[in-house]
């Protein structure tokens, strides 16, 4: 017998949100808002960031890379979420669902390189701004973007044949309305402990170390910005750090907030589950847009450039 030559169902059936079913209907109504800002407000920072020269710049070419990674992330869900909630299309072939585990765990992972990078943009402004141009040139942000997909791909590229190895034969009821690792090995009638230490591994090795790597360059930001003698000039250079201090919260909060209810959470309900996955997926998409929108000026105003050109 072959490596991959195991039971499996054809299909899975995926769920919106358990003892919640009969309000599916009702809550399909905000889930498109949802991606309507989400699709939308990412593409118009896209729009704009292209489209204004004074835009094009470190700082904002990073921008436009979490806003691409977050409508991929958007597209990678919504087509199972609407027929979830919307047409109470549950079913999801097997193949299919591992793309999308495999689509939904790296762009969420390349989310998090690019908020490494952008700490970094801040730290060169603030800690060495003298340095700033000759730094972040062109050729080393597009060598950051590379490297932020391609360590994506190289370390989650087992995660689908890790799954496929697996015979599953306890049921084919996922818990979310999408495909998950760690939702999918749950149901395998085998030995998990390769893919509950890989899936460790990962975690640990990149979310991690990323989060680590942005709180020590808010710590050298911090030191750089008390040493500066006007308190005005403090206020500056911490303000234009907001912007991605928010970003930062809105992806690891609920990532932290899914780990802790899964670890400690085992008596919770099963809908709390639910809404802290979806809360992880669903909400940086949406708030980063109105983040950066609201709290950079540069943003503000090319925005409403770009919509008064349209007019004109």
């Amino acid at each position: 017998m072959g490596l991959f030559n195991v039971t499996r169902p054809a299909f899975f059936l995926l769920t919106g949100i358990p003892g919640l079913e009969s309000l599916h209907s009702w809550l399909a109504g905000p889930l498109c808002v949802m991606y309507a800002v989400a699709l939308g407000g990412n593409t118009v920072i896209l729009q704009a960031v292209r489209r204004e020269p004074s835009l094009h710049a470190p700082m904002y070419y990073f921008l436009s890379m979490l806003s691409l990674s977050d409508v991929a992330m958007s597209l990678a869900t919504l087509p199972t979420v609407l027929r979830t909630f919307c047409l109470n299309a549950q079913s999801i072939a097997f193949d299919a669902c591992l793309i999308q585990m495999f689509l939904i765990h790296s762009f969420s992972m390349m989310e998090s390189g690019i908020l490494l990078a952008m700490s970094f943009d801040r730290y060169v402004a603030i800690c060495n701004p003298l340095r700033y141009a000759t730094v972040l040139t062109n050729e080393l942000i597009a060598g950051a973007g590379f490297a932020v997909t391609a360590r994506s791909f190289i370390t989650l590229f087992p995660l689908p044949f890790l799954i496929k190895r697996l015979p599953i034969c306890r049921s084919n009821v996922l818990s979310h309305s999408y495909c998950l690792h760690s939702d999918m090995m749950k149901l395998a009638c085998a030995d998990i402990t390769i893919n509950s230490i890989y899936g460790l591994f990962v975690l640990v090795s990149t979310f991690g170390m990323d989060l680590l790597f942005i709180f020590l360059s808010y710590v050298l930001i911090l030191r750089s910005v008390l040493a500066i003698a006007s308190h005005e000039e403090r206020l500056k250079a911490l303000n234009t750090c907001v912007s991605h201090i928010l970003a930062v919260l809105a992806f690891y909060v609920p990532m932290i907030g899914v780990s802790t209810v899964h670890r400690f959470g085992k008596h919770a309900p099963r809908y709390v589950h639910v809404l802290m996955s979806n809360v992880y997926l669903f909400v940086p998409p949406v708030l980063n847009p109105l983040i950066y929108s609201a709290k950079t000026k540069e943003i503000r105003r090319a925005i409403v450039r770009m919509f008064q050109r349209i007019k004109i």
